[in-house]
């Protein structure tokens, strides 16, 4: 039961992400006023468009899935973090939230179940036990 919980995390977290990469890599106007409005500009978009494909990558290969769980979480962490202080949950901006809080629901929930496989987590858990 747990590897198809983890595997179902998995995909959701793949899906939200990837979906993205599209309007990010193009320069989509949408994406571009909203990096715009973060002050991270054409080169902020990129490297979050970047770090999200591998992110997905790393996700979609096992031995490595722990490692985009982290990186995705600390990705929707600060798309999160910009919904609350900058964008806001406003019209368009309300749906990216929503995703982003799944996303980072999902990457959260997924962090813990494959923790012992990163060290720090896994040192941390076992000297907690």
């Amino acid at each position: 039961m747990k590897t198809v919980i983890t595997f179902v995390l998995r995909i959701v977290i793949v899906v939200l992400l990837a979906q993205s990469l599209y309007f990010k890599f193009t320069a989509h106007p949408d994406s571009v006023a909203l990096f715009g409005q973060l002050g991270m500009g054409d080169s902020g978009r990129v490297l979050i468009g970047i770090l999200e494909l591998v992110a997905v990558v790393l996700l979609l290969l096992p031995g490595s899935a722990a490692w985009g769980t982290l990186l995705a979480w600390g990705i929707m962490s600060g798309a999160l973090l910009a919904h609350f202080t900058v964008l806001g949950w406003e019209g368009d901006y309300g749906v990216l939230g929503t995703l982003a809080v799944l996303a980072w629901s999902s990457s959260t929930v997924l962090l813990f179940i494959v923790r012992q496989r990163l060290p720090v987590f896994g040192m941390w858990s076992q000297s907690r036990a």
